[in-house]
């Protein structure tokens, strides 16, 4: 938090199918899985990019959250599918070690195009659609706080939740 880069618009990607576009795309699942993240954008790692990664298979950061398969999304957009909104625990690679209390909308579709640029659509819920929210956030410069509407529930991870190590459901 705090870097120029997060704080941008990213650009479109127009080169699907680069060497270079496998090589972030590389670095960005090695970073995700290093640090058992649920999800990444490619600003995170400073490269300015309409690209996101997430998954969530086996996550100790998240043990009681539903599976969300291995998705490479680029240049995505989001529509919600309801005004209804999930007030939810967050956090980012981007900010280590803090949570806050943020909602998002509870049904989206989100379509993007793959690694080779075959577009692809989904419709989605529950954590899915809040991860899918979080990382696209990161494309328009946006971070968790800023959706925030009480900061008195931001904080530290050890403060808010001194008895675990995991994200409470």
């Amino acid at each position: 938090m705090g870097h120029p880069i997060l704080g941008e618009k990213s650009r479109a990607v127009t080169e699907f199918g680069s060497p270079a576009l496998a090589s972030l795309i590389e670095d960005m699942l090695d970073t995700m899985h290093a640090l058992n993240g649920a999800g990444l954008a490619a600003p995170q790692i400073g490269v300015s990019l309409r690209v996101v990664i997430f998954a969530v298979e086996s996550n100790p950061r998240y043990p009681h959250v539903e599976p969300i398969p291995q998705t490479i999304l680029i240049n995505p957009e989001i529509i919600p599918l309801s005004d209804a909104q999930e007030s939810g625990w967050e956090g980012c690679l981007s900010i280590p070690g803090m949570r806050g209390w943020v909602p998002r909308y509870a049904h989206v579709r989100y379509s993007g195009y793959t690694q080779t640029g075959e577009f692809f659509e989904r419709e989605v819920r529950g954590f899915h659609a809040r991860v899918v929210q979080h990382e696209v956030d990161h494309l328009d410069g946006v971070l968790y706080p800023l959706r925030m509407p009480d900061l008195t529930r931001f904080g530290f991870e050890q403060e808010l939740f001194p008895a675990t190590a995991v994200m409470p459901e």
